[in-house]
């Protein structure tokens, strides 16, 4: 409780250091409306609501560590650190403390992959089994015979298995990259193979990714953490950035421990990825940025990357409705496209978002796994600052119930392994899962209800006798049935 007091105490004082030259006044009452500017994905109607600081959601979500890189005409506006660096020490986030970019390492790897495709020494559809030397993907009966390609590699249509990767802790034995691949021991991972057709499904694939990191490093010759920081690291200017697996020494102190949901650092302080091309990068938020800005430069056709043409090849959406290109999200289209990747690794959470035709963005890098809340949060303050078309807070509607008509659907409800608690405190409704805090909802009819932190809605069923049975969870990845227990 004490060094959680102190914790709190310190992410209260909104510590923070500047490391990017900006124009003060103008500058700095921008950064000051970020910093109190915090906002929800939604807000009831008509009702008035009090933006939260950055300080107060980090001591509320116990992320002991925040730092920020906005995108602004161009140019990296400006960059922050705040809180700390590892919990129970002084150390402050400042904005060259590195953190762990998660999934965002797949976009790197994927411009990495077109330098190559651009010069000839790839292509993007022929099956890639041709180029791969010291190990290539198992022929599988559901394949039909279509082969793999770098194409579908990159953006995760080539039916490959395993979404992600829990990493190693700092004592445990690594595997080799052939033994993650194949999932031998001393891998914690399952064999990477072929579970779709290549070419008919999205399916996010962290292992289609390993095998792009063999790839580069059979067609150069060259090992993975080299040839990306050739290819890319040092062109963008990242030059704080590295994919080397455990970090070495000489920098290992600049870097942020990862910490659980709780507040407490993981053992070890970071687990280590071998599985560099999906998960290796160690970075900062203002060099993630001059990754942006060196890929936007390639899209407006000026000294980048590659050439327009590739900067477009890698944007473009091979599987309709995937919403993914070669690397990155897409979104939108014209003037509002929306480029944007997220990173989980094990107590680090990571977003990038950018509007190359808008010329604006933001990085956000939290060391905690419950950082993604603060994350949306931070990007919806500097979407209302900067004037970003998307993470808008939408207005909801809530209609007028008597707190006693909420008593009808408290109780605990079941599916399979889950439960849900629903239950009413003087005038307010909430519901309680297994793996979240309390959330409350919200009544948009006389039985059905909404949270103002998340998409989902809860829909009560009645029996022929009026008695409330079932409800109905309504969420992003579908609908949800759970029985009334009592």
């Amino acid at each position: 409780m004490k060094n959680n007091l102190k914790l709190a105490a310190f992410l209260l004082s909104a510590a923070f250091c500047a490391a990017e030259p900006t124009a003060a006044t103008t500058d700095a009452a921008r950064i000051a409306r970020v910093e109190i500017g915090l906002l929800p994905p939604a807000h009831i109607a008509g009702t008035k609501f009090e933006p939260w600081t950055i300080a107060s959601r980090m001591a509320h979500y116990r992320v002991p560590g925040v730092s920020i890189a906005v995108i602004a005409d161009d140019a990296i506006a400006w960059a922050r650190g705040y809180g700390l660096a590892r919990a129970g020490d002084a150390a402050p986030v400042t904005p060259e403390t590195l953190f762990q970019a998660a999934s965002i390492s797949k976009p790197v790897t994927a411009v990495a992959a077109l330098t190559l495709v651009e010069s000839g020494r790839l292509a993007l559809d022929t099956d890639v089994n041709a180029t791969l030397k010291s190990w290539k993907i198992p022929s599988a009966k559901i394949a039909d015979g279509a082969p793999v390609t770098l194409r579908e590699l990159l953006s995760h249509t080539a039916g490959l298995t395993i979404h992600g990767f829990a990493g190693y802790a700092a004592d445990e034995l690594r595997p080799t990259l052939a033994q993650i691949l194949d999932g031998t021991p001393p891998a914690n991972s399952s064999a990477v193979r072929i579970a779709f057709k290549p070419g008919t499904t999205w399916r996010y694939s962290g292992g289609g990714y390993c095998v792009v990191q063999q790839l580069l490093i059979d067609a150069t010759g060259e090992d993975f953490p080299t040839f990306l920081r050739e290819r890319v690291l040092t062109p963008a200017g990242m030059n704080a950035s590295t994919f080397e697996q455990p970090l070495p020494p000489t920098i290992a102190s600049r870097a942020a421990a990862g910490h659980r949901a709780n507040g407490t650092r993981i053992d070890g302080d970071v687990h280590i990825y071998p599985e560099l091309a999906a998960a290796g990068l160690w970075t900062t938020p203002a060099d993630l940025a001059r990754f942006a800005l060196a890929l936007q430069r390639a899209l407006d056709g000026q000294s980048g990357f590659f050439s327009h043409t590739t900067a477009e090849t890698m944007l473009a959406i091979p599987l309709a409705g995937s919403a993914y290109g070669l690397g990155i999200g897409v979104k939108n289209a014209g003037k509002n496209l929306q480029l944007s990747h997220d990173g989980a690794n094990e107590g680090f959470r990571c977003a990038l978002v950018v509007y190359p035709r808008l010329h604006v963005g933001a990085v956000v890098m939290t060391n905690s796994d419950s950082g993604g809340a603060v994350i949306n949060e931070t990007l919806r303050a500097i979407a209302r600052e900067y004037g970003w078309p998307d993470y808008q807070v939408v207005d909801k509607t809530a209609v007028p119930l008597v707190p006693e008509a909420f008593d009808d659907f408290a109780g605990h409800y079941s599916r399979e392994d889950v439960e849900l608690r629903f239950y009413r405190r003087e005038t307010h409704f909430y519901v309680r899962t297994p793996d979240r805090q309390r959330l409350e909802i919200f009544p948009q009819s006389d039985h059905e209800f909404f949270s103002l932190y998340s998409p989902e809605t809860f829909a009560f069923q009645r029996d022929s006798a009026g008695r409330v049975t079932h409800v109905i969870r309504h969420t992003a990845g579908g609908v949800q049935l759970f029985q009334r227990l009592y």
